[in-house]
């Protein structure tokens, strides 16, 4: 029987200036040669670092001294950070945030796409930089996190907590004490059902075996200080789920919509279970500029409804519509951008393979009285063909917001088929944008970026592009 690879010895860098900040929020140092990925770094420390693993083209390691720290570091707000992972960037700057995301857009374009960047306006700020989101989702767990004051007391902490996963490990929380990214009654509601468990002794998640009552909250709150409350619970009980749900109304008169979902699988997915309306509304009302939109449950909504406003305005002002438009909005979710855009052009059609998501945009578009929108449910890579074209128009405009992963290769194929006079490409990767982009360059000049920050205290950055049809750049 063949014996255990031995592990590599790894090094010990001493005195290693960070000079950059790199991918899923990590800090970069390069030394002799090899690149050095470490977490919670900043550009401008000077420290030793333990490299813990190799990989193919770059080094992983963690901090084990500082003998400098950057000017660009401040002290994080939340008692959790380095732990949550949730917000990886909390001790940077905020204007080293911003500009470290714009730097991210660039490098992406220029290393992955090889793409000339044109002139851009700055990223564009946003005004909150804590309790911006409206949507959380914290986990129950019966394996939380023990934090040393917990290990040293000398008593039993337990191991029962709500909060969010430890980057990695799917079986652990954090049991958060609070949380910085959505306003209150937030955190109120999070340690209060909490507390209940514990009080009440109702078993918490076992992600391990699948099994326990309590496990999984969604907490969405509107900009009409409105609170939507969606509870997920691992199995029934009527009576215990009654008891539960009743003293967060009694305690959170601001709970505006109560839902609840019991969900037996083994992954945290709900949009195909039931959901279970308990209380209040059915859906919460967001505003956007002379538009409301219905969010219920299980819609997608851009989670800075503040920043959002701004995104949309980016994308109306590149397109800049004539009035006499047909347009394709491509990903469309819950057809907000349509209906943004609907009143300056001529007709506005979404597209999104996530049935419920479409029915939110029908909804969405009556509610604002829209009459120039439709809506179709399919597969963007089986939908957007001739037939298509055929049927709805060809388009002036396109618009596109896929997801992290980018556009399927089929669907730019498509792309330069249709070739409308303006693409206005949303994307909240840069890079799959970039990898993207470059493809269609084959056709396509890229005269415009705006990088939005949509996501403070984290290294994530939305940008928008535009993409203008070559001969007809050069006719302008």
């Amino acid at each position: 029987m063949a014996g255990r690879r031995k592990k590599p010895d790894l090094p010990l860098l001493e005195k290693v200036l960070i000079t950059d900040a790199g991918a899923e929020g990590k800090a970069v140092a390069r030394v002799a040669g090899m690149v050095i990925f470490v977490p919670f770094a900043a550009p401008g420390d000077l420290v030793d670092i333990k490299v813990v693993s190799k990989k193919k083209s770059y080094f992983e390691g963690r901090i084990v001294k500082f003998y400098q720290y950057s000017d660009k570091r401040i002290q994080p707000r939340c008692e959790h950070f380095g732990l949550c992972g949730g917000c990886k960037w909390q001790h940077l700057d905020y204007e080293a945030q911003l500009y470290f995301k714009q730097k991210q857009v660039i490098d992406n374009f220029e290393r992955i796409g090889k793409l000339k960047i044109p002139e851009f306006e700055p990223i564009i700020r946003s005004d909150e930089q804590y309790f911006y989101r409206n949507k959380l989702e914290f986990s129950f767990s019966n394996r939380k996190w023990l934090l040393e004051n917990e290990n040293s007391n000398g008593e039993n902490p337990g191991t029962n907590g709500l909060g969010m996963h430890l980057p990695g490990m799917f079986d652990r929380i954090v049991d958060l004490n609070n949380c910085y990214l959505q306003q209150e009654p937030s955190n109120s509601i999070r340690l209060a059902l909490r507390d209940y468990g514990i009080k009440k002794n109702l078993s918490f998640y076992d992600s391990r075996n699948h099994s326990g009552f309590l496990r999984n909250v969604i907490i969405r709150t509107g900009n009409s200080s409105e609170t939507m409350v969606i509870v997920v619970f691992g199995y029934e009980d009527d009576l215990v789920i009654k008891d539960l749900l009743d003293e967060l109304i009694n305690r959170f008169p601001q709970i505006t919509s109560l839902f609840y979902v019991i969900n037996k699988k083994n992954n945290d997915t709900i949009n195909d279970l039931g959901i279970h309306h308990y209380a209040g509304k059915q859906y919460l009302v967001e505003e956007m500029e002379n538009l409301k939109f219905k969010v219920g449950p299980v819609s997608f909504y851009q989670t800075n409804s503040k920043q959002a406003i701004r995104l949309y305005q980016v994308v109306r002002t590149f397109a800049a519509f004539k009035g006499d438009e047909t347009v394709f909005d491509l990903y469309c979710g819950t057809g907000t951008i349509t209906c943004f855009i609907a009143s300056n052009v001529r007709k506005a059609i979404g597209v999104e393979y996530i049935p419920s998501a479409i029915q939110d945009a029908v909804e969405n578009s009556k509610l604002n009285k829209i009459k120039n929108t439709e809506f179709v449910v399919g597969d963007i890579v089986k939908t957007l063909n001739q037939d298509f074209i055929a049927k709805y128009g060809q388009p002036d405009v396109i618009i596109t917001d896929p997801p992290r992963s980018g556009m399927h290769p089929d669907v730019i194929k498509q792309l330069l088929t249709i070739a409308p006079e303006k693409i206005v490409y949303v994307s909240c990767n840069p890079a799959t944008q970039a990898r993207d982009i470059a493809v269609l360059s084959e056709k396509y000049n890229l005269e415009k970026i705006q990088p939005v920050d949509m996501f403070p205290q984290t290294h994530h950055v939305e940008n928008v592009s535009l993409l203008l049809r070559k001969f007809q750049a050069s006719e302008q």
